[in-house]
């Protein structure tokens, strides 16, 4: 690696982690979503290219992310628990898929996270919009 790509490296992990410590709880889940998107379609993108250690570390990167999400499920609340049967079966076709080295699984993962960072980011916009009539 040259210099010149050696400062640019820096200067985007410097930025993407200005990024992390500046975010709110909102911003980090929605961060969070786009993580695990983007982990399962490098997955898919490997096993295509028939990179079978790069799917399984993208893979398990996803895993982590939806684990982590498990784990900070506040399960006094109702909409928590149905999150966490969404999540475990997200987790378990992951699981599945990895083993598997199975693309269908992954494009099942992936819609159904697609369709919960999307309704989380309208939930966003309509608290912000509830913040803004509110002050």
């Amino acid at each position: 690696m040259n210099a010149t790509n050696k400062n640019t490296t820096q200067m985007a992990n410097a930025y993407k982690t200005q990024q992390i410590m500046t975010a709110s709880p909102q911003e980090l889940t929605l961060m969070l979503y786009n993580g695990a998107i983007r982990f399962v379609a490098e997955s898919i993108q490997a096993i295509e290219r028939k990179d079978m250690q790069k799917a399984h570390e993208a893979n398990m990167r996803a895993q982590d992310i939806i684990r982590e999400f498990m784990n900070t499920l506040d399960m006094q609340y109702e909409v928590s628990k149905g999150l966490d049967k969404l999540y475990d079966y997200i987790e378990y076709r992951l699981i599945q898929a990895n083993m598997k080295k199975d693309i269908a699984q992954l494009v099942e993962a992936k819609d159904m996270l697609t369709e919960l960072r999307d309704t989380w980011y309208q939930a966003m916009k309509l608290a912000r919009g509830q913040q803004a009539v509110g002050k």
